[in-house]
């Protein structure tokens, strides 16, 4: 027979692993016009980082396998529900009568979710996955509180709302225009962000009222209502204020692409990169850097960009969708578009182009040239002036060129079409026909001499153009 202590043990480490194994869903606040943006563009559609800002939000909450989560839309929702098909669920707000009002409407998409619920704002981004998981783990504790809240300790609190709290129990939650002098004298704010089981939020919520000066329903009110109901609610304080920074302006995009970018910059030096000029290069949220690549001033990474130990990428290049392998060497004023692919020791230089185009091992492309859907084999040599020719106005056709092939300067290779392993292609050719493995292809006009024909030129010129200046 158990004892009593065996029983509340059984029971305790039941409810614990019960807690533990709740869902979890998120809502996610979105519905907001955007104004100060002044931009056709929703609000968190904007990018950082060359992704929409609720992506950013939503990478770090697909850390914590949400069960469900409900993305609240207003004023262009089609935009949202667009970006976002598959990965959300949507609920409108309309009107929009304040946060609280705007977390009701989830309601529905949520019917028959029992688990906790994260409250989280499209415009505030950086929420890390730690800091979402230390809202759920405090949800989770014995003493089980109503609602947990984000709160922050910015240097300046200005005009956000306090959290007044008796260690990490809230006693009050108070906007700032209603806040006394001593209240303000407090450093934790209010984020907005908030944490509940989901039964216990609905249910608080139906008790907000909106008789305040906007007449909104505001969603820090269901902390008070359940205090003044003698239940518990608990706060925890993000250690880095920014990550809950909300972004209104393009002013507030600019300072939160900055501070993401001096932060990336930090990590892939600390990853083994060398930046010369650390503040001039331009990351994106998914570049990979090796360890002991060099990457000169002004250099900027679109998305899709992988880069291998050893690669060195000059000053004033542009790289999107590429793939460099081992000792590979871009630009300087070099273009990687997406499918461009560098393996191992492939090199190119100034000003060249390159999309849907691998280049083999060892090739180079030094000077003035466009790649596109091509295939050059290993050891291949492209000279200066040389262009794939993939397009012919409906659709793109593919090049190979061979390994240890030469292609002289200034020629089109006109697509479809297969340049032989170390076959030359002279200089000044328009290839539109396939070069056989070792073959010498010329493509040239039949070049005319007459001789003293310039001279006799320059003298006409000459002659009638003192006649014109003496009419």
């Amino acid at each position: 027979m158990e004892t009593p202590w065996e029983w509340w043990h059984g029971a305790a480490m039941t409810e614990a692993s019960d807690q533990a194994s709740r869902p979890i869903a998120a809502i996610v606040l979105a519905a907001g016009k955007g104004t100060r943006m002044k931009s056709e563009v929703h609000k968190v559609l904007h990018t950082i980082a060359g992704r929409p800002m609720i992506e950013h939000l939503l990478g770090s909450l697909d850390e914590l396998a949400p069960e469900r989560t409900v993305v609240v839309v207003g004023e262009g929702r089609d935009q949202l529900e667009k970006a976002l098909a598959g990965r959300a669920q949507f609920a409108v707000q309309e009107p929009q009568l304040g946060t609280g009002h705007a977390v009701q409407q989830a309601e529905a998409a949520l019917g028959g979710f029992d688990g906790d619920v994260l409250v989280l704002y499209g415009d505030v981004p950086f929420v890390s996955a730690a800091t979402m998981r230390t809202m759920i783990g405090r949800l989770r504790e014995a003493d089980a509180p109503a609602a947990v809240v984000l709160a922050f300790e910015p240097e300046e609190p200005l005009q956000y709302g306090r959290v007044i709290a008796d260690g990490d129990r809230v006693t009050w939650m108070v906007e700032h225009k209603d806040a006394d002098e001593t209240q303000r004298t407090c450093r934790m704010c209010n984020s907005g962000l908030l944490a509940a089981r989901a039964e216990v939020l609905f249910e608080l919520l139906g008790k907000v009222g909106n008789d305040n000066a906007q007449g909104e329903y505001y969603l820090p009110d269901v902390v008070n209502i359940a205090i003044s109901e003698g239940r518990m609610c608990a706060v925890v304080t993000t250690e880095d204020p920014d990550e809950v920074v909300g972004i209104n302006s393009r002013g507030e995009l600019a300072a939160a692409e900055s501070r993401w970018q001096q932060i990336r910059r930090a990590q892939a030096m600390a990853d083994g990169a060398t930046l010369l000029a650390p503040e001039t290069v331009f990351f994106s949220w998914d570049t990979r850097t090796g360890r002991d690549v060099t990457v000169e001033p002004n250099v900027v990474f679109g998305p899709g960009v992988e880069v291998a130990d050893h690669v060195t990428i000059h000053a004033f290049s542009h790289l999107e969708g590429a793939r460099l392998e081992r000792r590979t060497s871009v630009g300087p004023f070099a273009r990687l578009r997406p499918g461009s692919v560098l393996e191992e020791g492939a090199k190119i230089g100034n000003f060249v182009e390159m999309k849907q185009t691998v280049l083999g091992p060892g090739a180079k492309a030094n000077h003035l040239t466009y790649l596109g859907n091509a295939t050059v084999g290993a050891g291949a040599n492209i000279g200066a002036g040389t262009i794939t020719c993939n397009y012919d106005g409906y659709f793109k056709h593919q090049t190979e060129i061979g390994a240890r092939a030469f292609i002289g300067s200034n020629s089109a290779l006109i697509a479809p079409v297969r340049i032989g392993a170390d076959a030359i292609v002279a200089a000044g050719s328009a290839v539109s026909r396939d070069v056989a493995e070792g073959e010498l292809r010329m493509v040239r006009a039949e070049q005319m001499v007459k001789p003293g024909w310039a001279d006799r030129f320059h003298d006409a010129m000459k002659r009638k153009k003192n006649e014109t200046k003496q009419d």
